[in-house]
């Protein structure tokens, strides 16, 4: 951004993550572009699989699960930068260079109305494209699966203007086509702003499909030609124009029957009620329907349609999350006696805690089943733990951590709450990367716990890292809080 490189310079893409990239304020230009963002670098397997808790099945958020052909993971890297880690089968881009060179080229756009693309990583046979990570699900959820509140006209009006913004700026920096636009490409930040995914922007794999979607909802062209054309992508808009105005996925032909007819009040999602004028519902109708024109020249361009679009805009002033409905990510969070004790670095504190809650999250990992037999590897390293355990409650660190030591490094059973103890067996020993990355390898292990949270926040303030600690800690009160109340 603004180096004077070339497009392909090693200085734009930075080197495996080593907790150097440097965070600064965001700072917007005229066409929406932050600095905020991370420079595009390449990952390696290994920083993916400890961000994933080793591609863990808790950590998918791919709307279809593992069955997916290709999954998308939430992650975290060790300076508390969430991402979403898009993890592509092993068919995928059997052409490592041509994969690169897509995903570098979409690595440099930066926007505050995309889901910006951070990295890559192509080792062996793994193809994984690494994005910011949306907290606020996407808007599939929030429009046709919502739970709380059905989604209001002002949101619905902002969220065409945001996605129409993201278009048109991709389109000026040269990247028009998106592949599959629909309901699930759009996701929720922190603040409850859509933003666009930037996976759209790169092909799904080598075959170029660009429509996994039903047949009813693709470009006409695309089913003559089998190609995307900037055009295809005004099309996909005008469906998301129908799913924003009725609340449901309506086939386009329907819809276009219905609009025909001037049965537009059948299109109209019966929530809405009360909340528009005639006027805009027709304007949004019209706009919908020039862009699901036969004709693919005669629809309109982003930059069109994002004029059309201001005008219509309501309640600009009221923050996204509060028309939403959805908690602010800076919103307080209640304070735990575990958090307090981080907070203020009371060691003493965190291990009463500790010791008090003993093994029971473990969920049976490190305790002693009743086997008839041993053998004597598996009998030692369970009594490694008990010395371990008795060198913990008599606060004889240094011996708790190379009892725990001798139990890890046996390897036959695994347990979070060892690296727990050993983590703050480090702290208490003056060892704060070592505490930092037995806390991380707790959470590789029990990717939700709020212990393995918390201790990475004690090791982080222990190393002077201020804000990644800060963040550490709201995820720890995030988990512990969201398991209190499924308690």
């Amino acid at each position: 951004m603004g180096c004077g490189c070339s497009k392909l310079s090693a200085c734009c893409w930075g080197s495996e993550y080593g907790g150097a990239v440097p965070e600064v304020q965001s700072v917007e230009n005229e066409e929406g572009e932050v600095d905020n963002v991370p420079v595009f670098t390449e990952y390696s397997v290994e920083t993916l699989k400890m961000a994933t808790s080793g591609f863990a099945v808790e950590n998918i958020v791919s709307e279809h699960g593992e069955k997916a052909p290709n999954v998308v993971y939430k992650g975290k890297l060790e300076n508390q930068r969430r991402i979403a880690v898009k993890r592509f089968n092993r068919s995928a881009w059997p052409d490592a260079r041509q994969f690169l060179e897509e995903a570098r080229a979409v690595g440099l756009l930066r926007n505050h109305r995309l889901v910006n693309l951070l990295g890559c990583c192509c080792e062996g046979d793994e193809r994984l494209l690494v994005a910011e990570y949306m907290l606020n699900d996407t808007l599939a959820k929030h429009l046709f699966h919502w739970e709380t509140q059905p989604m209001k006209w002002a949101m619905r009006l902002r969220v065409a203007l945001y996605l129409a913004q993201a278009l048109e700026y991709c389109t000026n920096k040269g990247r028009a086509l998106y592949h599959d636009l629909n309901a699930y490409r759009i996701v929720f930040d922190d603040d409850g702003n859509p933003r666009l995914s930037c996976f759209g922007l790169m092909k799904n794999s080598r075959d170029g499909r660009s429509y996994s979607t039903n047949l009813a909802f693709t470009p006409p062209e695309y089913l003559r030609t089998g190609r995307v054309t900037p055009e295809s992508v005004m099309y996909s808009f005008g469906t998301l124009l129908l799913d924003l105005l009725s609340g449901k996925h309506i086939p386009p032909s329907h819809a276009l029957d219905l609009i025909r007819d001037r049965n537009i009040q059948t299109l109209t999602d019966s929530c809405l009620e009360g909340q528009f004028s005639i006027d805009d519902g027709t304007e949004l109708v019209r706009l919908a329907s020039r862009c699901l024109q036969y004709e693919p020249r005669e629809r309109p361009n982003p930059k069109s349609l994002v004029t059309a679009l201001v005008p219509l805009q309501k309640d600009t002033e009221v923050p996204s999350h509060v028309l939403m409905g959805i908690a602010h990510g800076g919103a307080a969070l209640p304070v735990s006696p575990l958090s307090e004790a981080c907070l203020r670095m009371d060691l003493t504190a965190i291990h009463e805690i500790l010791e008090k809650l003993g093994y029971k999250d473990d969920e049976g990992a490190a305790t002693e089943l009743s086997f008839q037999m041993w053998t004597n590897q598996m009998q030692e390293t369970l009594n490694s733990k008990k010395k371990g355990d008795v060198a913990f409650r008599h606060k004889d660190f240094r011996a708790a951590i190379e009892c725990y030591t001798l139990f890890i490094d046996g390897g036959t059973m695994v347990s979070p709450t060892v690296y727990a103890r050993r983590s703050l067996s480090y702290l208490m020993s003056d060892m704060p990367q070592e505490a930092h990355n037995d806390a991380l390898q707790a959470q590789v292990i029990s990717p939700e716990w709020h212990i393995a949270a918390y201790l990475q926040a004690a090791a982080l303030f222990a190393l002077g890292s201020e804000n990644e600690a800060q963040a550490a800690l709201r995820e720890a009160s995030i988990h512990e809080n969201k398991r209190n109340a499924n308690a």
